[in-house]
C-alpha cells in the first residue's frame, strides 16, 4: 500500500496509530493560516489531529488528486459551520513511505477565516 492509499485509509478510519506511522520524524507542516512552517513530527501530528476533528465529518470528501512517485496534491471539500470550505493538501515523502512534508492551502478567505478559530480551540485543547 502506498503512502497516499495509507493516508485515505487514516482519514476514512481516523486511526492516531495510522497518523502516527505515516509521518516522518522530521516533517515539516506547512498551514494555511501561520506564517512559519512547524517542524517536527509531534507538531505536525497536532495539526493533522486537529484538522481530523475539524473538517472531517460528514460532508468531507476528496474531489480529485494528482500523485508522483514522491508528492501528491489532494483537493478535499468540507461543510463546516455552514461554510463550504475548498482545499488542497500537498504531501511529500521519503522512500520509507513516511511523510516529510504537509502543506495545506485553502479557500476562500471566509471559510479559512472560520477555520482558524476552530482549528485554535482545537489545538488548545
Amino acid at each position: 500500500m502506498n503512502v497516499i492509499e495509507r493516508w485515505h485509509e487514516h482519514v476514512e478510519r481516523g486511526d492516531p496509530a495510522l497518523l502516527d506511522s505515516l509521518i516522518a520524524e522530521d516533517c515539516v507542516f506547512q498551514s494555511p493560516a501561520v506564517h512559519s512552517p512547524q517542524q517536527g513530527k509531534a507538531i505536525t501530528l497536532k495539526y493533522l489531529r486537529a484538522a481530523m476533528a475539524v473538517l472531517n465529518n460528514e460532508t468531507f470528501r476528496y474531489l480529485d488528486q494528482w500523485v508522483l512517485a514522491d508528492k501528491a496534491v489532494l483537493e478535499f471539500e468540507a461543510e463546516v459551520d455552514g461554510l463550504i470550505v475548498n482545499g488542497v493538501d500537498m504531501i511529500w515523502w521519503n522512500e520509507a513511505g513516511q511523510i516529510t512534508r504537509f502543506k495545506v492551502m485553502v479557500r476562500p478567505l471566509k471559510a479559512l477565516n472560520g477555520l482558524v478559530a476552530r482549528m485554535a480551540a482545537e489545538l488548545s485543547r
